[in-house]
Order: C-alpha cells, then sequence, then structure tokens
C-alpha cells in the first residue's frame, strides 16, 4: 500500500500543461489560439485534421513579436517543439483559406511547461534503486500507453467520419436508384398502354 502511494506521488511530479481539442474549421476561414508563455518554457504542438476536403490544413506559430517559428502549407497531420526565447503570447494559427467549400476537423495538442525529473537522484550521479527504477518504468509505460490511445482514438474519428460520409453517399445513391426505378416502371407501363390504345384504335377504323 506504501509502495502505491509512494509511486503515485512521484508520476505526478510532472509540470507539462497539456491542452487537448477537436474544432471545426470553415471553408475561407483561419483560426488561431494564443498561449501565455515564459522565457525558457518548452513548447510542443500536435495536430492532425481528421476530416474534409483532401484533409490538409496551413498552420503557422507565431511569437510575441509576429515572428514566425513554424509555417506548413496543406499539411494533413505534423509536429513542432520549440523553447521560448522570450515571454509573451505565442500564437498557433490554422487557415482553411485555400478551401472555397469543404470545412475541416482538426485536432491539436498543445503541451507546454518543462518536465520535471521524476525522482531526485536523477539530478545527481548515483544508482537508483529497485523501487525507483521500478516506479520510472510504469511513469514510461503510461506515458506510452496514453499516446497509443491518442492516436487510437484519432484513428477511430477519422474511421467514423469516413463511414458516416460513405454510408450518406449510399444512402443518396440508393434513392436516386429507387427514383429512377419508379420512373422507368411508369415509363414503361405508359409505353404499353399506348400500344394496347393503339391496337382499338386501328380496328376501329
Amino acid at each position: 500500500m506504501h509502495y502505491l502511494g509512494f509511486c503515485c506521488l512521484i508520476l505526478h511530479a510532472i509540470v507539462v500543461r497539456s491542452t487537448e481539442l477537436t474544432f471545426e474549421l470553415p471553408d475561407n476561414d483561419k483560426q488561431c489560439f494564443s498561449e501565455e508563455l515564459e522565457e525558457g518554457v518548452k513548447l510542443d504542438i500536435d495536430f492532425q485534421v481528421i476530416a474534409g476536403g483532401n484533409y490538409d490544413v496551413d498552420c503557422f506559430v507565431t511569437d510575441p513579436h509576429e515572428n514566425i517559428l513554424y509555417h506548413e502549407q496543406k499539411k494533413q497531420y505534423d509536429s513542432f517543439s520549440h523553447i521560448t526565447t522570450t515571454g509573451g503570447a505565442y500564437q498557433v494559427c490554422f487557415s482553411n483559406e485555400f478551401s472555397t467549400f469543404s470545412h475541416k476537423i482538426v485536432y491539436l495538442d498543445l503541451r507546454t511547461g518543462n518536465e520535471r525529473p521524476l525522482l531526485p537522484v536523477m539530478n545527481r550521479a548515483a544508482a537508483m534503486t529497485q523501487l525507483e527504477s521500478t516506479c520510472l518504468s510504469i511513469h514510461e509505460i503510461l506515458k506510452t500507453v496514453t499516446e497509443a490511445q491518442t492516436r487510437f482514438r484519432l484513428r477511430e474519428s477519422i474511421d467514423r467520419l469516413r463511414a458516416e460520409v460513405i454510408h450518406e453517399r449510399i444512402t443518396y445513391w440508393s434513392l436516386g436508384e429507387t427514383a429512377l426505378l419508379f420512373a422507368v416502371s411508369a415509363g414503361q407501363v405508359l409505353m404499353l398502354r399506348s400500344f394496347f390504345n393503339d391496337k382499338k384504335g386501328s380496328i376501329g377504323t
């Protein structure tokens, strides 16, 4: 019991702030997100387009002096890391201005801050005990599990949205085929009736 409590205390010794969100980016539109950061803070950005058009978007990051730190066009997904050199508001912007009719759905993971050593022994040249090594291994495994869950969640979202689009197209196609079938059937009935009407007219004469 004390062992588990000790591990939990160690695993919470992290000062990294993470913001995950999924937002809709309309066509001919741009959205920006701002984060106040101090000097010497690590900034990590991961993004992925999960629906819309060709699954691409423009992305750029600027510092408080509006210097461009990162700029990529028509990317489906990418990552960016930076250590801030000055304090102030850093902006992450996504642009869909090149698209005239298709809106996009974008996933963003914004992480800021520095990860402290999990154990005090990691700051000095000393061997770790078995308990400390086990706690560190648990932490690394949990990080791997979290990253895997994020990937699986994004993949599930992409597949679900694609399935919904395919289902919608199949529904419209089926309705069109049904309407066409009724139209052809009605045309055949009218054509057959016209044949019988012509025969009655020819016998009377």
